[in-house]
């Protein structure tokens, strides 16, 4: 698509945003439910899926597409990077696991080759500075793995408001979450994502935005 009007805030708009919407209309279960579905109902999902988690609301993203492709007869494993989760995260991880979803903690043995997508749950686009290992390790092994690599909100690695990234998740479909950020389409954007697409949530925006005309991989 060419030349289409898409609208981004800053990341710390979206936070605020985010924050107001929860204090004042929506659960944040609620908004992480959508999340999760938004990303579910925007890929292509090749079987089997692999979600690569961390360790905050980004994770929980990824617990509750793991519970929708389930549902849907999708063979899907959780691959988590530690034993941490935050407050909605884990009440989704515990869904999961309820439903039996297979679940594996990652090592340098990991092997993400056997898998047709992976999403990307790993960092959010509050991220700053240099990643580290293991998951700067995890990462490298997600863009050698030959699957159809989906990253919820931003890419792993990338900074929200700069595009910037010294190591980042290289991607099939990026799919933004609640509205795009400046991150999504400068710095090294382009190198990262081949497609992305906004969900929206029902986050209302709170604060300075813009309308930004955009040219390549911008999916509606």
């Amino acid at each position: 698509m060419t030349g289409q009007k898409v609208r981004v805030v800053s990341v710390q708009t979206m936070r605020e945003s985010d924050a107001w919407t929860i204090a004042n209309r929506t659960p944040s279960k609620e908004l992480m439910y959508r999340a999760g579905q938004g990303i579910f109902e925007k890929a292509e999902w090749k079987a089997p899926v692999g979600i690569v988690c961390g360790k905050g609301n980004n994770a929980g993203d990824g617990y509750v597409t793991a519970l929708l492709l389930k549902a849907s007869g999708i063979p899907v494993t959780l691959i988590l990077l530690a034993d941490r989760f935050s407050e909605d995260g884990a009440y989704y991880f515990d869904k999961c696991r309820q439903e039996g979803i297979p679940y594996e903690f990652y090592s340098e043995n990991t092997d993400l080759s056997v898998y047709g997508s992976l999403l990307d749950c790993l960092l959010g686009t509050g991220f700053t500075g240099d990643v580290r290992e293991p998951m700067a390790g995890l990462i490298r092994k997600i863009n050698e793995s030959g699957a159809y690599v989906v990253s919820a909100d931003i890419n792993s690695g990338l900074n929200g408001d700069t595009g910037e990234g010294s190591l980042f998740v290289h991607s099939d479909l990026t799919v933004s979450i609640g509205t795009f950020k400046y991150g999504h389409f400068i710095g090294k954007a382009d190198e990262a994502m081949k497609n992305r697409v906004n969900a929206d949530i029902g986050i209302e925006i709170r604060g300075p935005y813009e309308d930004l005309t955009v040219h390549t991989g911008v999916m509606i």
